[in-house]
């Protein structure tokens, strides 16, 4: 799992927008009110989180997204900016996609989203980035993502011989093609579903799945089991990271900092057991703190985490 390692940059093609995060003490009923307890406003969207946690890890890299010609749109890019990001191949255009998130109990969220289609990174986009994509070390895929833009940024970054990272679930109709050119594939428990075409409940369950994965192309598989926690499966085995024995106030981004984590191992030329444990460490920082900004600025601590299995 070492052979893509360097001292390159990581390029991050996905979303980016404001997020609204609300902590309230229960969600009203129809016509009724509640008090607002907690509010926080800022960069978020699941490109632009894990590329907060790449900074925060001392990765150098590089935002490849969208955002609007609008107030919140320099703001985010002004955040974006402190967080050292290098926001240099980001388009603005329309009105930027907008993330609430509101909590009303540990642990319990509602996420609404306003993701216009003007805010989608499309191949031309990818014009401003292919500075960047050619000097890659690692290429980071949100799959939300049009199937066009993310063959042609794949494609783009093998022909350089970067390392491809993919987090959700293929469209279908190239689903194929991009499985074929992509290293590492994490889904969370809905996207496993989806890849599946069937539930995925058991740890048996995700190990069948991920070794029919590892067949198409990857050649690390990362995928969230309900209640059990997440399965890295690789050709020469397998470790199951328990979910961690920690309060969670908000579960918003632990994903998005699980693969700024694994990134961040693997660039660095650790195996997949200790990249698994340091984003299994990353999710479970996150989880314990309000919305999806991740906060792993300081060293991860691994002395709680599982031992290879």
């Amino acid at each position: 799992m070492d052979g893509h390692a360097d001292a390159s940059c990581v390029v991050v093609v996905g979303q980016i927008g404001r997020d609204l995060v609300l902590r309230t003490d229960g969600l009203p009923q129809a016509g009724g009110s509640a008090e607002v307890r907690r509010r926080w406003e800022g960069l978020g969207g699941k490109g632009a989180n894990q590329a907060v946690g790449l900074a925060q890890s001392g990765v150098p890299v590089h935002l490849v997204g969208v955002v609007g010609e609008d107030d919140a749109g320099a703001e985010v890019l002004r955040q974006a900016a402190r967080d050292g990001i290098d926001t240099t191949a980001v388009t603005r255009r329309g009105r930027t996609a907008l993330l609430l998130d509101l909590v009303d109990a540990p642990g319990s969220r509602r996420l609404l989203e306003d993701v216009p289609d003007e805010s989608l990174v499309t191949v031309a986009d990818l014009e401003r980035a292919r500075p960047a994509l050619e000097h890659a070390g690692t290429v980071s895929l949100q799959l939300q993502q049009p199937p066009a833009t993310l063959l042609a940024a794949a494609r783009l970054a093998r022909r350089h011989g970067a390392r491809v990272v993919a987090d959700g679930a293929p469209d279908p109709a190239a689903r194929a093609e991009l499985l074929g050119l992509v290293d590492v594939l994490r889904a969370d428990a809905a996207e496993a579903e989806i890849l599946a075409d069937g539930p995925v409940t058991s740890v048996r369950d995700a190990r069948a799945l991920a070794r029919r994965l590892l067949t198409a192309g990857p050649a690390l598989v990362a995928l969230a089991v309900p209640d059990e926690g997440d399965l890295l499966v690789w050709p020469e085995g397998d470790l199951l990271l328990p979910l961690a024995d920690v309060p969670v106030v908000d579960p918003t981004g632990a994903g998005d900092a699980f693969v700024a984590g694994l990134v961040t191992g693997l660039r660095g030329g650790v195996d997949a057991v200790a990249a698994g444990r340091l984003a299994a460490a990353a999710a479970a920082a996150t989880v314990q703190r309000l919305g999806g900004r991740p906060d792993l600025s300081a060293p991860a601590d691994l002395s709680g985490l599982p031992s290879s299995s």
